[in-house]
């Protein structure tokens, strides 16, 4: 499913017009957006949870040359599904 259709979806579920149902999919992906990149939680019950988390450094290989290569720690957005989800 793409934005588009996932739209109409929410259009079709919600009784709201198209327009009316992409501006709230925006501002819920913006909100969303800003939360995670203050390092916050977002738990939706029934759907799952949105979080940031720290990966450490470590060393790999490249997959193209064989060389070993360090991989620089970073954050990273991690989902875990609700149990209830599927």
């Amino acid at each position: 499913m793409n934005k588009t259709q996932l739209v109409d979806a929410i259009a079709q579920g919600s009784g709201l017009s198209k327009a009316s149902s992409k501006k709230a999919l925006e501002a819920t992906i913006a909100a969303v957006t800003k939360a995670l990149k203050k390092d916050d939680k977002i738990a939706l019950v029934g759907f799952g949870t949105f979080a940031v988390v720290k990966r450490a450094a470590r060393n790999g290989v490249n997959p193209a040359t064989g060389k070993a290569i360090k991989i620089k720690a970073k954050k990273v957005v991690k989902f875990k599904p609700s149990s209830t989800l599927i």
